[in-house]
C-alpha cells in the first residue's frame, strides 16, 4: 500500500507527469494524410506477407498483409485509394521492414459494418478468431497478438482478467481520454476478454490522478457483480504488466514466465475497447488514439489517427512547434523512441508524440557508475541494471542473461535515477539483441 492507501508495487518512481498538457482535450479526428506509410509488421511474431500490389485498389479496413503462422497479426488499409509501392523502410525504432505505401482518395467512404452476430452470442474461440481477422495488438506499446493472449496454456487456467488504465507515462493522455469518453465500450470490451479465456472476475486498475475516469468507468460498470474498478498509487511504472498484476491481487509472477502462470490477463484500455467495436461492427485495428503533447506543441491534442499516418501531419494539426523544440520522442519520455526527423508513421503501438524543449532534455557525457544502488532500488523487477551494464560493457552476454537483462522490460527508471547519467536501456536493449542472436545460432 502507499502512504495514500492505494493499491502499488515496491520501488519504481514518481517523475514529473505532465499529463495536464492534453488531459482535458476531447478526442478529434485527425486529418486523412495525402498518403499513408503502413508498415506490414507492426506485431512481436512472424513477419506478415502482403496481399496486394503496386496499382491495387484498396478500401478502408482492407486486409493487406498476414501470415499464417499464429504469433502473428495482419495488417489493414486504414485509408481508401491506390497502392503506390511496397517497399522497405526504416520504422520509427530503426528496423527495416516492408510497408504498404498508399495514395488516399480526395472522399472517404466510411468503413461497412461486417457483423456475422451480436457481440455478447460469440463464444470463446470466435472472439479470438475476431481479435485475429482485426489484427488487434496491444495498444500500450508492446504490441503482441491479442488471440495470442487469449490463447493461454491449458493447464493455466485464467481466472482474472485485468485493464491498464493506469497509463503511468509522463504526458500521456490517450488512455485517460478513452476512460472518459468510452466507458461503455471498455466494459463491454472486458466481458469479451473474460469469456475469451474464462475468467471469473474482470478489474480496471486506474491511477489516483484520473478520478474523473473512475466515476466514469465505476458508472458504466454498475451492475456488473463480478467487474470491479481498483484505484493505484499514481507511480511509474504502475501499469507494467507484472507489478499492475501484484498492486491488484498481490500475486508475484514469476521472474521468466507469463502472468497466465498466476491466473491473470492483462489488457491495454485501447486493447479491450478496439475488441469491443471488432466484435459488435466487424472494424479492424486501422485507427488508434494518439497524443500529441509536450512543452514545445503549440496545441496538445488528442487524436483518432489513420495507421500510417505521417508525425509530421500530426504535429502540423496541433498547431505544429511551439519555441526551442530540441527532442522528438514517439511514445512517451520513460520508453519511447527519439526520433531524428519527423518522417515516420504511427503504427498500432503509437500512443504518443512528446516534443521537448532544450531545457527539457538532458545531454550531460555519461560518467562512470558510482555504485550509489539508487538504479536497484528503483528496479520494479529487483534487478541490478549496474551489473548488466557492467556485463554489457564487456561484451560478457552470458553474464548479462545471468544479471538479469531478459526480465527487464526497459521501463527506464534505471536511466531517471542514475546520477552518473548512464543509459541503462540502451545498454540492455543491445545485450538483449546480443543474447537473442547467440540463441539462434
Amino acid at each position: 500500500m502507499s502512504k495514500q492507501g492505494y493499491k502499488t508495487f515496491k520501488g519504481g518512481i514518481h517523475p514529473p507527469y505532465r499529463k495536464e498538457l492534453a488531459s482535458g482535450k476531447p478526442i478529434q479526428e485527425a486529418p486523412v494524410p495525402a498518403e499513408v506509410i503502413i508498415p506490414l509488421q507492426q506485431h512481436i511474431g512472424a513477419p506478415n506477407n502482403p496481399l496486394v500490389s503496386t496499382g491495387d485498389r484498396v478500401a478502408v479496413g482492407q486486409k493487406i498483409a498476414e501470415t499464417e503462422a499464429f504469433v502473428s497479426a495482419p495488417v489493414h488499409s486504414s485509408v481508401a485509394g491506390t497502392v503506390k509501392a511496397i517497399e522497405e523502410i526504416t520504422t520509427f525504432a530503426g528496423a527495416r521492414v516492408n510497408a504498404a505505401i498508399i495514395t488516399a482518395d480526395p472522399t472517404q467512404p466510411p468503413f461497412a459494418s461486417q457483423l456475422l452476430k451480436p457481440a455478447g452470442e460469440l463464444s470463446a474461440e470466435e472472439i479470438r478468431q475476431v481479435a485475429r481477422e482485426a489484427g488487434l495488438t496491444g495498444m500500450g506499446g508492446a504490441a503482441f497478438p491479442t488471440h495470442v493472449k487469449l490463447t493461454p496454456p491449458k493447464d493455466k487456467p485464467v481466472d482474472s482478467v485485468i485493464i491498464n488504465g493506469c497509463e503511468c507515462e509522463p504526458f500521456l493522455t490517450c488512455d485517460h481520454r478513452l476512460l472518459l469518453e468510452s466507458p461503455v465500450d471498455l466494459i463491454e470490451g472486458l466481458k469479451l476478454l473474460m469469456r475469451a479465456v474464462g475468467a471469473e472476475r474482470g478489474i480496471v486498475g486506474i491511477e489516483a490522478n484520473k478520478m474523473d475516469a473512475v466515476e466514469k468507468v465505476e458508472a458504466a460498470a454498475a451492475g456488473e457483480s463480478n467487474i470491479s474498478v481498483e484505484i493505484l498509487d499514481v507511480k511509474y511504472p504502475e501499469g507494467s504488466e507484472k507489478q499492475l498484476i501484484f498492486a491488484v491481487t498481490g500475486r508475484a509472477v514469476p521472474p521468466g514466465k507469463l502472468p497466465s502462470e498466476v491466473g491473470c490477463l492483462v489488457q491495454n484500455v485501447g486493447t479491450a475497447i478496439a475488441l469491443f467495436e471488432a466484435a459488435s461492427t466487424g472494424k479492424p485495428l486501422y485507427e488508434r488514439i494518439v497524443t500529441v503533447t509536450g512543452p514545445a506543441i503549440r496545441e496538445p491534442s488528442n487524436f483518432l489517427v489513420k495507421i500510417g499516418t505521417p508525425i509530421s501531419l500530426l504535429i502540423e494539426a496541433s498547431g505544429g512547434i511551439e519555441g526551442n523544440a530540441a527532442k522528438l520522442i514517439m511514445g512517451g519520455p520513460m520508453t519511447g523512441w527519439a526520433q531524428k526527423d519527423t518522417s515516420a508513421s504511427v503504427v498500432k503501438g503509437t500512443s504518443g508524440l512528446v516534443l521537448l524543449p532544450e531545457e527539457l532534455v538532458d545531454v550531460r557525457d555519461e560518467r562512470e557508475c558510482v555504485r550509489c544502488a539508487k538504479c536497484i532500488d528503483a528496479c520494479p523487477m529487483f534487478l541490478m541494471p549496474n551489473y548488466i551494464v557492467e556485463a554489457a560493457k564487456k561484451g560478457d552476454w552470458e553474464k548479462a542473461e545471468l544479471w538479469g537483462a531478459l526480465d527487464c522490460f526497459e521501463c527506464g527508471v534505471c536511466s531517471f535515477t542514475c546520477p552518473a547519467y548512464i543509459p541503462h536501456v540502451e545498454y540492455v536493449r543491445n545485450a538483449k539483441a546480443e543474447i537473442g542472436a547467440l540463441k539462434r545460432r
